[in-house]
């Protein structure tokens, strides 16, 4: 054979794989079968170890480790729709015309819905304040007032674009402390923007800061602070044939779902089946419903289940946030760092509605002097609407917010009577059978000791010389 006839050759099968080449990639691409192992270990019956002092694997553990958590996003049924709610845009105004027309002709658009189609258009953990779509009015700009379903999230996201809302704007209120003024614009007319007050009164204020050799005085605010779960809400609400509702969703407390369910859209409670999936974070977040009645009415109109998931910019505007404090705190001591006297006011920014503000109001209000020994406390709490984004649960309900401020307070008055700030507080912290603000007697104190402990491992009085 020739080197010619070598080089053709060579250059022949060059070609032929080549070609075999591109027609593979041209092939649909086939994921070979994972195997995951689904041998688990199951003690024998009577032969587990005690359980108290023994490592303990969380139940769910395995299938987050293996990715096959299912979430509401991996949940698909046939037929599914796609919701998106159409959100006001704007703080306070009278809703004068909802045009839906256009986006009801769209193409690929299935339903639209209207607050004036919700059977109870209210609902509230503690009062039913907030509408489920605004109707006749609109009290914050994150309110939803026309919802569609569409048979793609791109579709229904298209759609809201032509849904004409016509608006008179009204005047809003965005600082609490303005909202407490009585010729301040009411959230809620005719009712007073104060919505629930606290207070908690010990001793004799007044002769607690005429003996004080000390008064300090100071103001302290936290910010509105956005759960940011790393899932945002999210549920599906289909119809059976018998006329029962199953809603998936990433509620944290189904219970009380199940009953804001069944009143706005008066509905049997046994006609509703809610399932909770697994919930990617919550903090306190996902504790009220959103969406759900929505999801519910568009299923119904539709015959189909219909899915919702909030953007993350509906989430910091739509759904709720820990609640913004102004507190005003004024301090009497004696000269050896004693406090004598300690009054207290909290106004809590509660945005549109009042969700859980009254709850978190009375536990920062009892918590608001802090773990300290004080005969003479006042203490006032105001829970405030206004125009703003719904402030609800958060982990610790009121805490955090108080804590910052009553030992930042603490570190203030250390300074200026130049004693160590361990001290001061060692010198006024609970003991055993002290009295709480509302006169509970505390057993099992260990502050002291904890602050104690605390500084020994972090170096304290070492660091400080």
């Amino acid at each position: 054979m020739t080197e010619d006839v070598k080089v053709v050759q060579t250059q022949t099968r060059t070609v032929q794989e080549s070609l075999l080449e591109t027609v593979s990639l041209r092939l649909p691409a086939v994921t070979p079968p994972v195997t995951y192992p689904i041998e688990t270990l199951v003690p024998q019956t009577r032969q587990q170890t005690p359980a108290v002092g023994q490592r303990a694997t969380r139940s769910d553990s395995r299938l987050h480790g293996l990715g096959q958590t299912k979430y509401i996003a991996d949940l698909a049924f046939s037929g599914m729709l796609y919701a998106k709610i159409k959100r006001a845009g704007i703080a306070s105004a009278r809703i004068k015309n909802v045009d839906t027309r256009a986006a009801e002709a769209m193409p690929g658009v299935a339903a639209v819905l209207t607050g004036r189609e919700i059977p109870v258009n209210s609902f509230g953990a503690t009062f039913q304040d907030q509408p489920v779509l605004a109707d006749e009015r609109v009290f914050h700009a994150g309110d939803g007032v026309a919802a569609v379903a569409a048979v793609t999230e791109q579709i229904a996201t298209e759609a809201l674009e032509k849904i004409k809302v016509e608006y008179e704007p009204l005047p809003a209120i965005f600082d609490p402390l303005e909202g407490l003024k009585e010729d301040a614009p009411k959230v809620h007319p005719p009712h007073s923007n104060i919505y629930a007050t606290k207070v908690i009164r010990k001793g004799d204020i007044e002769k607690g800061f005429a003996a004080s050799d000390h008064v300090f005085e100071s103001r302290f605010r936290t910010q509105m602070v956005e759960h940011v779960t790393l899932e945002p809400h999210a549920a599906i609400a289909d119809w059976d044939p018998n006329g029962r509702l199953t809603v998936w969703s990433t509620l944290g407390r189904i219970t009380l779902g199940r009953a804001d369910l069944a009143r706005t859209l008066k509905l049997p409670m046994n006609r509703i089946h809610v399932i909770a999936t697994i919930v990617g974070g919550n903090f306190g977040g996902k504790n009220e419903i959103t969406q759900e009645p929505v999801l519910a009415l568009l299923s119904k109109k539709t015959g189909r289940p219909v899915k919702g998931v909030f953007t993350r910019g509906e989430e910091f505007m739509s759904t709720t946030t820990r609640h913004p404090f102004i507190m005003d705190y004024k301090t009497g001591v004696a000269r050896d760092g004693r406090i004598l006297a300690r009054k207290v006011r909290l106004v809590l920014d509660g945005g549109a509605y009042c969700s859980f503000s009254e709850t978190t109001l009375g536990k920062a209000c009892i918590l608001a002097s802090g773990p300290y020994k004080i005969e003479n406390l006042l203490v006032e709490a105001f829970a405030v609407y206004t125009n703003k984004t719904v402030a609800g649960a958060m982990r610790g309900f009121g805490a955090p917010q108080v804590c910052f401020a009553y030992e930042s307070h603490m570190d203030d008055i250390a300074a200026a009577l130049a004693m160590d700030p361990l001290d001061i507080r060692l010198l006024n912290a609970f003991d055993e059978g002290s009295a709480s603000p509302t006169g509970q007697v505390l057993q099992s104190v260990v502050v002291k000791q904890s602050l104690l402990k605390a500084a020994e491992r972090f170096g304290w009085k070492e660091a400080g010389q």
